[in-house]
């Protein structure tokens, strides 16, 4: 890999996105002695390129703090961080000298806070549509065919002979209105796919895991575990290996978020807070274990989640702490 951010005469903001770039790298284990060497003219043209690294490389050390808790929560990006380290050659950094420090910060960081819009997430560009942090929007695919994005969603549309026939859900969370009865519409998600002729259903695709709920009218999981069928007010939830069985769920509550609301019924605060950063710019880590199992239950407006992070501060009598790259860290 080569760099490409040896701008002389960049003006100063875009100073920062550049830094970025060259953290990332030195990060990523695959630098060059070609890297090495525009990383130090980069570095060296002026004051200003030198400060901009320096800012960089603080707010990433501010959060090795809560890197580790991360980690600690989250197996699999804990497993994919051990894969990444095992595959790192450090020793071809060896002679990037004080950089190597940087490249340290970073390679926890990274970790840490893939999310915080320094740069795109992998695969952003195989998605046809996408939204953004706290972005909802609702695409007439069709004639017959509607599907709203919920926040931090990606979706590839798929056709046949020319037509669209469904659309793979890459993450994040769909809902399908099919206006009128016609050929199947389907929903690749993970392992499985979601058929339906008509009629309402929603698709959540998080971690690994999928959630289908059928909202109106009637619906078909195929999954290599099997095939499920389900009706209005009916659930089912699969992975890679494995899906579950049919539940009776509310609707009320798993829909709320096309109504500007988060609705919790006796859910874990760790659970509760892990959907509130779906919306939310930034995000909050809980490094209160304890406190993660407390059960929450209440209605929450998405256009005021800041309000409802107090909320939950004074019920569980939490302290906050605000740190840099917009991190709220709950103790």
């Amino acid at each position: 890999m080569t760099a490409s951010v040896d701008d002389r005469d960049a003006p100063g903001d875009a100073l920062p996105a550049q830094a970025r770039v060259w953290l990332r790298l030195l990060a990523s284990g695959e630098v060059k002695a070609s890297d090495a060497e525009a990383f130090q003219r980069w570095l060296h043209t002026s004051e200003a390129h030198r400060a901009a690294f320096h800012e960089v490389k603080q707010r990433w050390a501010a959060l090795r703090p809560v890197s580790g808790e991360y980690l600690r929560t989250r197996p699999a990006a804990a497993a994919a961080h051990e894969r990444a380290l095992q595959g790192r050659n450090f020793g071809r950094r060896a002679f990037l000298g004080a950089a190597v420090s940087a490249a340290a910060v970073a390679g926890v960081a990274v970790v840490a806070y893939p999310q915080g819009g320094l740069w795109p997430a992998a695969g952003e560009g195989t998605a046809d549509d996408r939204t953004a942090v706290g972005e909802q929007r609702t695409l007439a695919l069709a004639s017959r065919v509607q599907v709203t994005l919920n926040t931090q969603t990606r979706i590839r549309r798929e056709r046949a002979a020319g037509q669209l026939t469904g659309i793979d859900l890459l993450s994040g969370e769909a809902a399908i209105d099919l206006l009128a009865e016609g050929g199947p519409f389907g929903v690749v998600a993970g392992a499985g796919r979601s058929l339906a002729h008509a009629g309402r259903f929603e698709v959540r695709h998080l971690d690994g895991k999928v959630c289908v709920t059928c909202v109106e009218g009637a619906l078909r999981i195929e999954h290599p575990a099997g095939v499920r069928a389900l009706q209005a007010g009916q659930q089912a939830v699969y992975d890679a290996q494995s899906l579950s069985g049919i539940a009776r769920v509310a609707l009320e509550n798993v829909s709320a978020w096309r109504r500007g609301e988060l609705v919790f019924d006796q859910t874990r605060l760790a659970e509760v807070l892990a959907e509130i950063n779906r919306y939310r710019a930034g995000r909050v880590l809980l490094v209160n274990g304890a406190a993660g199992e407390k059960r929450v239950s209440g209605r929450f407006r998405l256009a005021s989640l800041d309000s409802a992070l107090a909320q939950l501060e004074h019920t569980f009598g939490l302290r906050a702490r605000s740190l840099p790259g917009g991190l709220l860290l709950l103790s």
